[in-house]
């Protein structure tokens, strides 16, 4: 007896999540795409990964410790201080430009064959994770320099890595299925991470925040990603301010929730848009 085909309205939309399972090799092929596409037969991707956070570490470097004379976390070098903070941010804002972009630029793919449209974002962080483990690398050559041994907290660094990623993933979600349907927030993205890069502490300490503020400047997600990245690395030297770190677990909840009820509203009319 030859099989039934059974067409029922909504049956895609009450099996999504389990067809994000389904599809999950579909997301490894993306992801190894992106990852191939940035890295393949060039030289400029791996060194970028490595120059930019390097970079940019001098410079605050210069500016906040040299310059302003800012303090450090405990007796640590500034220099390393930087870049244990530098390290979440560039995951972070490589991982929201890349999700807010995703849909753009799998145009053909989305127009042509059904799947969990969640995918393609969902994936385009995976280059951010490999860029943040090429980058790791300088952080392991800087604490051999400096002679900075880590404490036992550095094995809770999954936990904030995966904070960070899930921080950048909410907004992404929704940026990118705004973007389909209005492409000048493309231009809006660039502004975004460029604007957070200076409100967030990464080429300073949060500790410079007057007290009386820091519980309503850990509305910004990325401070208790910071933070905890800092705490992770540099161990006791650095310390976590307790409620701004819940109060921006709380944040990344609300908007990852926020990102995936946009996204989900928005998602059947991308074939149509795109």
């Amino acid at each position: 007896m030859p099989p039934t085909l059974i067409i029922e309205p909504g049956l895609s939309e009450k099996h999504y999540y389990r067809d994000l399972w389904r599809y999950r090799e579909l997301f490894f092929v993306l992801a190894w795409r992106d990852v191939a596409v940035r890295y393949k037969q060039t030289v400029i991707g791996l060194a970028w990964a490595l120059i930019q956070p390097l970079a940019t570490m001098v410079v605050f470097t210069v500016i906040f410790g040299k310059v302003a004379k800012l303090p450090t976390e405990g007796t640590v070098p500034y220099a390393l201080m930087v870049y244990a903070g530098m390290l979440p941010w560039q995951l972070f804002s490589t991982s929201l430009t890349g999700a807010s972009n995703s849909l753009i630029s799998n145009t053909n793919l989305i127009s042509k064959i059904y799947f969990p449209r969640m995918i393609v974002p969902t994936s385009a962080v995976v280059v951010a994770f490999v860029d943040f483990l090429v980058s790791f690398v300088i952080l392991v050559c800087l604490m051999v320099w400096f002679q900075f041994l880590p404490g036992w907290q550095i094995l809770t660094l999954p936990f904030f890595l995966i904070m960070a990623l899930l921080a950048s993933l909410g907004p992404g979600l929704w940026i990118t299925a705004l973007n389909v349907k209005f492409r000048d927030f493309r231009y809006v993205i660039p502004f975004i991470v460029q604007f957070g890069l200076y409100v967030s502490p990464v080429g300073f300490s949060s500790t410079v925040i007057p007290e009386k503020w820091r519980l309503l400047y850990s509305l910004n997600p990325v401070v208790g990603v910071i933070d905890g990245f800092r705490w992770a690395i540099l161990g006791g030297e650095s310390t976590m301010y307790l409620p701004g770190f819940i109060l921006s677990l709380g944040v990344i909840a609300f908007f990852l929730w926020l990102g995936i009820r946009q996204f989900r509203k928005m998602e059947k009319s991308f074939a149509d848009l795109i």
